[in-house]
């Protein structure tokens, strides 16, 4: 059932205020003023969610509000407004990104605390938080492609903020210009979806597709080419390049990109769309298989890496690969689950890094940390649970989502039919290959910073807990640790699948992949049992590598030297870019400029004619100097020239 509301667009427009005072009057309000309005503006936004929210818990998902603003386009047959609606889908992001964001803008008051970009830094995490909440409740794809422009815009800002420093500037810009080539295959997604619809709205769209006026190959493009943006956004192989070097920013500004705004945007876009993806099986094959490979490729490279915020950077692209694997064989509430508890144990992951980071001034190298258990207990603890929850160990929430994204693409394997089967079993041994990983690497990452002897400089003092950075670590850490159990379908609580059924359900129905084999309890628990066997293999191995016998991993690293190589730089793939597409680009750009702009349009087109005239001019000159004896001169040359000419045509001469 639809009502009609006129509060959800209070939801994104307090923290756009937010970020519209701190921006113009931040510097004369003074940090404390600057604090309060950046973390209200989010709170309050949260809270009028959860309001607005009760009638669709109420209804067990059923009902959905709508608020239209205004007519924004309004064109021939264009008709394109400004609308905004709340259903069991979005009432999930909307918890999410207003709820983690306003715990990080809090942790934010004491990270940022004496930086002089101070008021600047709230007023672009607010403009964040705008964008992402208007991405989330657009109720077409116009207002929605306007948020997704947003984040894209506002991770720039962030990811640069500190630009006084080129490779910080450099990073945002990275991130900016991979965006925008993800971004033009929406676009064109959007104009193909248009072209066969006529209607941009999701609920127009999902009545073409529903009575067949979306033809297969329509279909198939289409969800292709909004895949590609998604790519872009959520960090995808081939466009995931920017995701790593996104930490640059300040810790916090991780923490937002990585867990509640910019790289959730593809995954829900995917899920608000799949009554399109569930009707182009080759596409959603394409999104399984793109996710399971970027889980393994991504996971493996965390394996090698030093820095704390660097291993979990690519521990969110692998982790996003996982949701993608969900979408993309037809499980959509589970990819969408994954994504609400990852936004949990990643918040405090990176926030715990921060907090790591900010008591040792600023070292990042985990080669350089150890021994912090007994110094920074809250984070240690905090960061534990949430490191259990991404590994996948019951009963943390990673447990609960991770498992039934791997369960759905093995158990729809068989059914699938073998255009799209081998798909799904191949993402699910991926994913499941990625689990073992991701334990491997995460407890790498925590034995090496918190346990063991302490490999602090000497110099280095440890600084105290502060308490502002502190409680948010302990609220993400006590969702990380229960969230999960919302869906936990090997219990028989499937309140998650059932919430979100009214938007997703009959795309669920649809897609091949969830008609489990015989539904079969006792494998559904054999999955489980599996998942949790390889992740701890993982953390076996790297108790045994990391606190049993620290000094092997270096002499494995010697004995597989090439290898370690191939992996520590991430298999070279900035520098294969860097050969085949950017330097490609700047050779012809160079020719472009050298020989196009400068020799032909400025030369030729411009600069000719103009030189033409000043030539012709010069000789012109030459008669009209002043000099009365030259000008009889030239008087008595044209004189004697005609004379010759009136001699010669008489036939005198």
């Amino acid at each position: 059932m639809t009502h009609h509301t006129s509060m959800l667009l209070w939801i994104p427009l307090l923290p756009l205020i937010g970020a519209v005072i701190n921006g113009l009057f931040g510097r004369r309000l003074g940090d404390k003023a600057v604090s309060f309005i950046g973390c209200a503006t989010v709170g309050v936004s949260f809270l009028l969610g959860v309001i607005a929210s009760v009638k669709v818990f109420g209804s067990h998902g059923e009902d959905r509000l709508v608020q239209s603003v205004y007519s924004w386009i309004k064109i021939g047959g264009i008709d394109i407004s400004i609308s905004f609606v709340l259903d069991a889908l979005s009432v999930i992001m909307v918890m999410v990104v207003a709820g983690v964001s306003f715990i990080i803008h809090v942790y934010s008051i004491g990270y940022m605390r004496g930086d002089a970009g101070y008021a600047r830094y709230f007023a672009y995490l607010n403009l964040f938080v705008f964008s992402m909440l208007v991405l989330v409740l657009g109720d077409n794809l116009p207002v929605l492609f306007v948020g997704w422009e947003g984040v894209g815009l506002c991770s720039y800002l962030l990811i640069g903020f500190w630009f006084e420093d080129r490779e910080k500037a450099s990073a945002g810009k990275k991130a900016f210009i991979v965006n925008r080539i993800g971004d033009l295959g929406f676009l064109i997604g959007m104009f193909i979806l248009f072209g066969a619809a006529g209607t941009l709205s999701v609920d127009g769209l999902k009545q073409a597709a529903d009575s067949g006026l979306l033809s297969t190959g329509v279909l198939t493009a289409a969800c292709i080419l909004l895949f590609v943006g998604a790519c872009g956004k959520s960090a995808q192989i081939p466009l995931y390049v920017w995701l790593p070097d996104a930490m640059a920013g300040p810790t916090p500004v991780s923490a937002l990109i990585h867990a509640a705004t910019m790289v959730t945007a593809g995954v829900y876009m995917v899920a608000r769309l799949s009554f399109l993806y569930s009707l182009a099986p080759t596409a959603s094959a394409i999104v399984a298989l793109v996710g399971g490979f970027t889980a393994l490729y991504a996971a493996s490279i965390g394996i090698t890496q030093r820095d704390i915020k660097k291993v979990l950077a690519y521990s969110t692209v692998s982790q996003l690969g996982y949701m993608f694997v969900g979408v993309g064989v037809g499980a959509y509430f589970a990819g969408v689950f994954h994504l609400m508890t990852h936004a949990f144990f990643k918040a405090c992951l990176f926030l715990g890094s921060g907090a790591v980071i900010h008591a040792l001034s600023g070292e990042q190298n985990i080669l350089k940390m150890g021994g912090l258990k007994k110094k920074l207990k809250w984070t240690y603890w905090t960061f534990l649970i949430s490191t259990l929850a991404i590994a996948g160990f019951p009963p943390f929430s990673g447990f609960f989502s991770k498992d039934e994204i791997l369960w759905k693409a093995l158990s729809s394997a068989s059914h699938a039919g073998w255009a799209t089967g081998w798909v799904h079993l191949l993402a699910y041994l991926m994913g499941l290959v990625a689990a073992a990983i991701t334990a491997f690497y995460m407890f790498r990452l925590v034995f090496l910073t918190f346990h063991g002897k302490s490999r602090l400089d000497p110099s280095v003092h440890v600084h105290s807990e502060i308490k502002v950075m502190s409680w948010p670590l302990a609220v993400l850490a006590g969702l990380a640790a229960i969230g999960g159990w919302v869906g936990a379908s090997l219990f028989g609580i499937h309140g998650f699948a059932h919430f979100t059924d009214s938007v997703l359900g009959q795309a669920q129905r649809q897609a091949v992949a969830l008609k489990d084999f015989a539904h079969s309890q006792a494998a559904e628990w054999g999955a489980a049992g599996l998942s949790v066997c390889v992740a701890l293999m993982g953390l076996a191995l790297a108790w045994y590598l990391y606190l049993k016998k620290p000094d092997v991993p270096q002499k494995i690293a010697e004995r597989f030297k090439r290898l370690y190589r191939l992996v520590f730089n991430k298999y070279w793939i900035d520098e294969v870019y860097e050969a085949l597409v950017l330097n490609p680009i700047h050779q012809f750009s160079i020719f472009l400029w050298r020989i196009i702009d400068e020799k032909l349009i400025d030369g030729l087109g411009v600069n000719g004619p103009a030189k033409l005239l000043r030539g012709v001019g010069g000789i012109a000159r030459m008669f009209q100097s002043g000099n009365v004896q030259v000008y009889a001169f030239w008087m008595f040359v044209g004189i004697c020239a005609v004379l010759l000419y009136v001699i010669y045509a008489a036939g005198l001469f």
